[in-house]
């Protein structure tokens, strides 16, 4: 989609309220900010009267973009102490091939990013008491066609690319732990919106081409990006409360995933009826296989995961099914 307008931000869902994060204002650092998710989530951190810097690779444009009340900022050294760090930068997984110019590359903008702001956190003599740090649910692998298993926060990764970024993703995370932050990790689903991935699965079915993928029996976990941002809300206010109980700094883990994951076929025939289109021309697999490799099996395998801690912790999902969802979003 087009980029957003100077000094405007995406609007959010029109179910939307406001967002409170934690106990009350903080200065907070979001890495990956100018982002689908990022730029959503500065406009809820600023609305809820926290003082919000960027790590941005283009400071100007990003100033323009957020306006007044965010600083933008080329390097960590131009920043103020700040208090809670939520780190959401990393390149587009799905669309190139995953050679190994393209791998290095996403380890580079996961683990080695996130490597850079642990060194500066070690570095600063008021250091952040939190770090929210994203991963995604490629940590799990994929699960091949007949395996129906729920994959909870205990479920191991597997021996794929995808599941080794997110592993080193997460460890260079959590080392900020040694150095006294509650490290909360973040493992998303596919997140719905009105940018990122949804345009683009979307587009087939209102050209009325949707239908099964690869057979359509793989399943598809997914989150509304309303909930997601709640859910970071969620998690920072469980480790506030931690914190003012004076217990320990702790590094939790939460797959962040709607408990309503469903079966490929059945996303896209929930798809065509939001949109009044038909459903029913099998894409196969192979072709997809061919042209990005080993990255065609989280298209064509999928895993089935569900939010196991969120829902413990008495997370309440606006939007559990994909029904109300797409709804909401198309």
């Amino acid at each position: 989609m087009a980029p957003e307008a100077a000094g405007t931000m995406p609007s959010m869902s029109s179910a939307s309220t406001p967002i409170r994060f934690g106990s009350g204002p903080q200065h907070v650092l979001v890495t990956g900010g100018t982002g689908f998710i990022g730029r959503l989530l500065v406009r809820a951190l600023v609305q809820d009267g926290h003082r919000v810097s960027v790590w941005t690779r283009d400071p100007a444009a990003s100033a323009r973009r957020f306006g007044d009340g965010v600083a933008c900022v080329a390097t960590l050294q131009q920043l103020a102490p700040c208090d809670v760090v939520v780190n959401l930068a990393g390149a587009r997984i799905l669309g190139w091939p995953w050679t190994a110019s393209r791998r290095a590359t996403l380890l580079a903008s996961r683990e080695g990013l996130t490597r850079q702001l642990v060194d500066w956190i070690a570095a600063q003599p008021h250091r952040p008491w939190l770090l929210l740090s994203a991963s995604a649910i490629g940590y799990y692998g994929v699960q091949p066609a007949g395996n129906d298993a729920a994959l909870d926060e205990t479920a191991p990764p597997q021996p794929m690319f995808m599941s080794e970024l997110c592993q080193r993703w997460e460890q260079a995370a959590l080392r900020a732990a040694e150095f006294g932050l509650a490290v909360v990790r973040l493992r998303f689903g596919v997140v719905l919106g009105r940018e990122g991935a949804l345009p683009q699965m979307l587009l087939p079915v209102r050209l009325g081409l949707g239908g099964p993928l690869a057979g359509g029996r793989q399943w598809f976990s997914w989150v509304h990006v309303h909930d997601l941002l709640r859910a970071i809300a969620h998690t920072w206010t469980l480790a506030d409360a931690a914190r003012a109980a004076g217990q320990p700094p702790a590094t939790p883990v939460y797959n962040v995933t709607a408990p309503g994951a469903l079966r490929q076929a059945e996303f896209s025939r929930a798809a065509a009826r939001q949109l009044g289109r038909p459903s029913w021309l099998p894409t196969p697999g192979l072709p997809l296989r061919l042209a990005l490799g080993e990255q065609a099996e989280l298209l064509t395998e999928g895993q089935r995961v569900v939010p196991r801690q969120l829902l413990a912790s008495g997370f309440a999902f606006r939007f559990p099914d994909v029904g109300a969802a797409l709804a909401d979003l198309c």
